[in-house]
């Protein structure tokens, strides 16, 4: 019988993967045969310690992970690196999924992998229509859509128009302000400072 190869991943620093190991450690993961990615997101195809993971399968061997989305977010790519483990000879085993531990190393765990891994995918899909709809509505309205505020003085605006006013080249005030051009401009002409467009 081949070894197991745990796969945990956490998308900030911020987060740890705790959790995650000690559910790999519980399903007969040896933690020197558990690989982690720290700070890295599932949209990547390829991530550090998932690929050392992959390259430390041989035939007999399965990839443990305790989510699908811990592997990623794409159906293509979940389903071609379900290839990349069954051509090495490998299986595939995820703790939780659709409620059970599924192993693709059987036919009807590699059919329910495909079909959670397309639903997976389609609530993602679902939440990105959500948010930009929720964003598009907020805009119609004129509501504040959040993220950074200005970080600027009036005083920083001031100045920048003084530049420009003396002959600064306009693209390169804002650029060493750390906006665009268009931004500094709707800055000062809240101020009600004028500025030839260059």
């Amino acid at each position: 019988m081949g070894k197991l190869i745990g796969y945990a991943r956490v998308s900030t620093k911020a987060q740890d993967s705790d959790r995650q190991q000690a559910d790999l450690l519980a399903a007969g993961v040896r933690r020197d045969d558990m690989y982690v990615d720290h700070g890295v997101s599932g949209a990547k195809a390829s991530r550090v310690e998932l690929d050392n993971a992959l390259r430390a399968l041989h035939e007999g061997d399965t990839l443990v992970v305790t989510t699908l989305d811990r592997l990623g977010r794409s159906t293509a790519n979940m389903l071609k690196l379900a290839d990349e483990i069954k051509a090495a000879g490998a299986g595939l085993r995820v703790l939780n999924l659709g409620g059970g531990d599924v192993d693709t190393s059987n036919p009807m765990g590699a059919m329910l992998f495909t079909v959670m891994t397309a639903l997976a995918q389609m609530e993602l899909e679902i939440k990105r229509e959500r948010i930009t709809d929720s964003v598009s509505k907020r805009r119609a309205a004129g509501k504040d859509l959040g993220g950074r505020k200005a970080q600027f003085t009036d005083s920083q605006i001031k100045n920048a128009a003084r530049l420009i006013h003396s002959g600064e080249p306009a693209a390169q005030v804002a650029r060493d302000l750390g906006m665009s051009r268009a931004t500094l401009y709707r800055r000062m002409e809240g101020l009600s400072l004028s500025a030839k467009r260059k």
